[in-house]
């Protein structure tokens, strides 16, 4: 058996895919929602695997997927090339409720 992996359009990888850092020992099996980034917590955030910014300032991204505390961000390209490898759930998170008037 063998540890190649496929990422970035069947291109075979391995766990030295230059994004892969070690995040398996936090990101394994976790538990994520797609996210509208909001400055809530921090004004700006990275995506854990190529480094892209989330923030609300125009060039920058504004949604992806994070766990559920928001601590931690991943952009659409990355979520996509790693979710089989790190067997991530997608959580459906509720619409936020309208403010009152």
């Amino acid at each position: 058996m063998t540890d190649d992996y496929k990422i970035n359009n069947n291109v075979t990888n391995d766990r030295n895919d230059w994004r892969f850092m070690g995040q398996d020992e936090y990101l394994m099996n976790a538990e994520l929602m797609f996210h509208i980034f909001d400055n809530s917590i921090r004004d700006h955030d990275h995506c854990e695997f190529c480094t892209k910014i989330f923030s609300e300032n125009a060039g920058d991204l504004h949604e992806g997927y994070c766990t559920l505390d928001k601590y931690r961000w991943i952009c659409e390209g990355c979520y996509n090339d790693f979710k089989e490898i790190f067997n991530w759930k997608v959580k459906a998170v509720p619409p936020p409720l309208p403010k009152p008037f």
